[in-house]
């Protein structure tokens, strides 16, 4: 039964090191993306469907009084 109790410990500080390790991964910049944006002008513009001048949508009229 103690076998367990020391593989518990032993299974705890393990991941302990491996989350340690991660959090230093991320905070010196291992996993930022440094290719996409360099190539990002390559890849075709997706068309965007403009919102803004949808016909049911209510107008205010004190703005355009100005």
């Amino acid at each position: 039964m103690s076998v367990i109790y020391v593989l518990l410990a032993i299974s705890v500080v393990v991941a302990i090191i491996f989350f340690g390790a991660f959090i230093i991964s991320v905070k010196s910049g291992q996993y930022d993306d440094s290719y996409t944006p360099s190539v990002r002008m390559l890849f075709e513009d997706e068309l965007v469907k403009d919102t803004t001048k949808d016909k049911t949508a209510p107008t205010n009229k004190t703005e355009s009084n100005n």
